[in-house]
């Protein structure tokens, strides 16, 4: 017999759980932010510990601080801002959520927000409606209030000043899941604009000899570089002597091999390894495994599909759940 998780109060339009998968935060379309937990060690039920209004607007994505920086979720709401809130314990019996940073209302808005950890600190990257990137750097690891603009760009190639600031619909951030030393950070980016070139996705890394971020990558190849991007998804690396990425287009879902060595010009191998398609209307969301080995889509469609390549690396469609009415 099917047995629910979590009961999500009406109203709920996005949902996310932190890093562990041991408590979720979701998103109410009346500005409410709502922490699950699960009470029971014995129950895999969740309930609903925190709630709190962070927004007299809809709250349209909510994403967690990496778990080294503490219990902490930043939202993304309908009228462009951002804001990121910690929870501390206020007595020995209960606790509260304060709210860390709040960007301020102007003419562009927070379309996509995504925490990094570098070898030397924490940053969080912002995509904008006008186009632009903004990177932010944790000055102190212990006070999540204390935040600094490392640096502001666009998602392109070339800097052309003729090109403007596009009106985007959508952006999607995806940082490179390793962490460690010897790890430089990095990240992907795709826009859904009216101008091509800020679409393609392109992966960004920090130079930390001139301190800035440069493009090493573009994943999109020559007919296809105006493709509004909905999503991107870097996958985990257990030790392949590659990157895999996954960016969906309304071509389909493209996945990518990125090499680990730059040439003499500082960029990175591409390869285009397949194209999944299947999805009926926009892709929404895609998530890997943790072993980097099985690819879950899902859009307007409705329908969660999962995909994995065989031994020979070639991918197909290994499940798709649907909904069913009662």
């Amino acid at each position: 017999m099917e047995k629910s998780l979590i009961t999500l109060d009406k109203g709920t339009v996005c949902s996310s759980w932190n890093y562990c998968r041991q408590r979720l935060a979701s998103g109410s379309i009346d500005g409410t932010l709502s922490i699950f937990d699960s009470l029971d060690p014995n129950s895999s039920s969740f309930t609903s510990t925190s709630q709190l209004k962070v927004n007299e607007t809809s709250i349209v994505k909510v994403v967690w601080i990496p778990p080294e920086y503490g219990d902490a979720v930043a939202t993304i709401c309908l009228d462009g801002t951002f804001s990121l809130w910690e929870e501390c314990e206020q007595d020995a019996q209960s606790i509260k959520w304060v709210m860390c940073k709040l960007s301020e209302r102007n003419e562009s808005r927070v379309l996509d927000l995504q925490f990094g950890v570098s070898s030397t600190s924490l940053k969080m990257v912002a995509a904008h409606s006008n186009g632009l990137v903004k990177v932010y750097e944790l000055l102190d690891p212990l006070d999540l209030k204390k935040w600094q603009l490392q640096a502001e760009f666009q998602n392109v190639i070339d800097t052309v000043p003729t090109l403007g600031k596009p009106s985007c619909v959508s952006a999607s951030i995806s940082w490179n899941p390793q962490r460690g030393e010897s790890n430089l950070a990095s990240f992907a980016l795709g826009f859904n604009s009216e101008l091509p070139q800020f679409n393609s996705s392109k992966v960004w890394e920090f130079d930390e000899a001139h301190q800035r971020w440069l493009p090493v990558a573009e994943l999109a190849l020559p007919e296809d570089k105006g493709d509004q991007v909905y999503v991107v998804a870097w996958a985990p690396n257990i030790g392949r002597p590659y990157e895999v990425l996954a960016v969906a287009t309304s071509k389909g879902i493209a996945v990518w091999h990125i090499g680990l060595l730059p040439d003499t010009d500082g960029k990175l191998s591409v390869e285009k390894v397949a194209l999944l398609s299947g999805h009926e209307g926009e892709v929404w969301q895609m998530e890997w495994d943790m072993g980097g080995m099985t690819l879950a889509t899902t859009g307007s469609d409705g329908v969660v599909r999962l995909w994995q390549s065989n031994l020979n690396g070639v991918w197909h469609e290994q499940a798709t759940l649907e909904t069913t009415s009662t």
